[in-house]
């Protein structure tokens, strides 16, 4: 039996923390020939490792600019930039008939993820978005659950995304290149789920934010909120999304999802489980399972090998970058309620 013709996929950008174990991961794959493009990261606002340093630091060929990485003609891209920079290395991608893998949020406006999917679609290339928590055992087994009727119907959600501030990537607190703080960096996780378990297009939103959190660095964007989200078939769900794990905990946090239905109830927690102890620099933790960026690559790599379309998919991340957005307008207004449609 012959090997399967080798893919080619380039990773753009470093700039999301993803990046790193999106290389690594594809790097396992067999098959697959990867090369990486970083050239906004000499003028990253941090002193992270970036660029040509990083990509030998993940043993990743390199090459100096976006151009050169389309000239080496990709069969696919995994677009890692910087929110705001999302929308014209998308665009970029489908005009060269060239299959996207994009981080989430997908956009920072509605009008921008539209128009990606516009593109993609004209083209005829995937547009998939990278919410690899959906990948985690423990989420799908719950979601079979709910699916399967034996609760009854689902009747309401909290959702739980807290973390550490991002410091080491100074651009997620920059609005113009993220968009926004803690709403927009975990809402979006929750609602995915949420878009996965309900199978329905939010209502309306209502949110409030503040920026007590780490106020001494004097942030533009918010470091914590609490987003309500109604649903037509009567579900209410809320999300808790927050920048408040101290600097000193020995992982980046954790996301929690509680449904409540007619006849019990369904806790995941797919990051809570690892190995814990201690070193000469104080706690240690080392998750145990599985990879969900390797579960989310997978999925994706196969998806192109195979012509068809994956989830989550660009109506995904319009529904889930339309609930982000809506959240900030919330909470600009005082936590006025934003109906959706």
């Amino acid at each position: 039996m012959t090997a399967p013709t080798p893919l080619r996929i380039a990773v753009l950008s470093f700039a999301h923390t993803h990046a790193l174990s999106y290389v690594h991961a594809l790097k396992q794959m067999p098959g697959v020939e990867l090369i990486a493009a970083d050239p906004d990261g000499a003028t990253a606002p941090d002193d992270a490792p970036r660029g040509a340093a990083l990509a030998a630091e993940l043993g990743v060929a390199y090459v100096d600019t976006y151009d050169a990485a389309f000239a080496w003609k990709p069969d696919a891209v995994v677009v890692a930039a910087e929110n705001s920079r999302h929308r014209a290395l998308v665009e970029r991608a489908a005009a060269a008939g060239v299959h996207v893998l994009c981080e989430k949020p997908l956009a920072t406006s509605v009008a921008d993820a539209i128009a990606m999917r516009e593109a993609c679609e004209k083209a005829g290339v995937i547009l998939m978005v990278a919410y690899p928590v959906r990948f985690a055992p423990s989420v799908r087994d719950a979601i079979a659950e709910l699916r399967s009727g034996r609760l009854g119907k689902v009747l309401g959600v909290t959702g739980i995304n807290n973390g550490k501030l991002p410091q080491d990537r100074a651009w997620f607190t920059d609005p113009e290149l993220a968009g926004g703080g803690a709403l927009v960096d975990h809402v979006v996780h929750c609602a995915d789920l949420l878009d996965e378990l309900l199978g329905e297009r939010a209502q309306s939103v209502r949110a409030v934010s503040n920026g007590i959190l780490h106020a001494q660095r004097e942030l533009a964007v918010e470091t914590g909120g609490l987003v309500t989200i109604q649903y037509p078939s009567g579900v209410v769900a809320t999300i808790d999304c927050s920048w408040s794990w101290p600097m000193s905990s020995a992982t980046w946090g954790g996301l929690t999802l509680q449904v409540v239905a007619e006849r019990g109830t369904v806790t995941v927690s797919p990051f809570a489980q690892g190995v814990a102890g201690h070193d000469a620099h104080g706690e240690t933790w080392s998750p145990v399972g599985a990879d969900l960026d390797a579960l989310l690559l997978e999925e994706f790599v196969r998806a192109v090998r195979d012509g068809r379309q994956p989830q989550p998919d660009a109506g995904v991340g319009i529904r889930t970058v339309e609930i982000a957005t809506a959240a900030l307008s919330s909470a600009a207004r005082g936590g006025e309620v934003v109906r959706l449609h």
